[in-house]
């Protein structure tokens, strides 16, 4: 039932999100939420969710915690697959090339984040698996992203 209503939730912020170009739904409590779309590694069609992110420098940060649960989300799943991806972010499309962060400069991240957004720190308590963080680039000219 929990998974259902996260659903809907999702659904209806994604929605408002792109009917107000951004000025509803882009705030949760203390995080900030943007639009991600992703190509689904199985049924090669776009994905797209409301979640939360940060800015860090050019780039964008998202923590693949989902909520603690010990399997990745799919949207990461996704871009393990296919790197490429759209942010909808205040209004505009963004096209952007993922990757995880690694070794010490994920270090450095998941203390940014976990300083932005304590309840990080309590869901990797309740998980076995390694909370990866992805981060966001401008996509190279000859880049692809999902399309609109």
């Amino acid at each position: 039932m929990q998974d259902l209503f996260i659903k809907w939730f999702m659904a209806v912020n994604a929605w408002l999100l792109r009917v107000s170009h951004g000025r509803i739904g882009s705030h949760l409590g203390k995080q900030t939420v943007l639009i991600l779309t992703t190509i689904g590694r199985s049924s090669g069609e776009e994905r797209a969710i409301p979640i939360a992110y940060f800015t860090h420098g050019p780039d964008y940060l998202i923590v693949a915690s989902n909520w603690g649960k010990d399997q990745h989300a799919n949207w990461y799943l996704n871009l393990k697959k296919d790197l490429h991806a759209r942010l909808e972010v205040g209004g505009r499309t963004l096209a952007v090339q993922a990757r995880e962060a690694t070794g010490p400069e994920y270090d450095d991240l998941w203390q940014f984040v976990t300083q932005r957004h304590p309840p990080y720190l309590e869901y990797q308590t309740m998980t076995r698996r390694h909370i990866p963080i992805m981060i966001f680039e401008p996509a190279s000219e000859t880049a692809v992203a999902p399309s609109n």
